[in-house]
């Protein structure tokens, strides 16, 4: 064997090793979504925040959902539930049906936490665990889309902080400019 061959050889099994890590589930593929049914566009939890981020400025989309089934990745429930997950009080919801009749129920959080759970075909959950999911391509996409959502929740924030007088008359405006072009 040559040494091209051997190096060929090794960097397919590493390519094979690695791959997975960082593939999103199969047993959800894109490519075998039937339908996209948004049940839920914005949820609010008790975890709601206004001063970070009004729920009602944050709608799952189709696209989301199918942003989220290509770039998903598996994590533990434990590491999902943790005290120091990052969390808006905001979720979305929809169902999806694919090619060999399964369906699912998504909540997406715009921080890219996702959990799903397995319909029957009367639409009830399954008797299967409810599993849980990290995207950090979907966090990245969906505060970008934020922005302006962030931005009307600095101005609530800052314009109520001024009317209490805990800021100086118009020092709310300069701040809001600050954190415009900070972002």
């Amino acid at each position: 064997m040559s040494n091209a061959s051997i190096l060929g050889i090794a960097a397919l099994v590493v390519t094979a090793t690695v791959l997975p890590v960082h593939a999103a589930d199969m047993r959800y593929p894109i490519a075998n979504v039937v339908k996209i049914e948004i049940t839920e566009p914005s949820i609010r939890s008790a975890w709601e925040n206004k001063n970070f981020l009004d729920c009602d400025d944050v709608v799952l989309t189709e696209e989301d959902v199918r942003y989220a089934l290509r770039h998903m990745r598996k994590v533990p429930e434990k590491s999902y539930f943790d005290e120091y997950a990052e969390r808006t009080g905001c979720l979305g919801g929809a169902r999806v049906t694919f090619k060999n009749g399964k369906t699912i129920a998504i909540g997406i959080e715009p921080t890219g936490r996702i959990n799903t759970f397995e319909l029957n075909a009367k639409l009830k959950p399954t008797s299967g665990p409810e599993t849980y999911y990290e995207c950090q391509l979907c966090k990245a996409r969906k505060m970008e889309l934020l922005k302006d959502a962030l931005y009307r929740a600095d101005e609530r924030r800052l314009r109520k902080a001024e009317a209490e007088g805990k800021i100086p008359p118009g020092e709310a405006e300069q701040r809001l400019k600050a954190l415009r072009t900070s972002r």
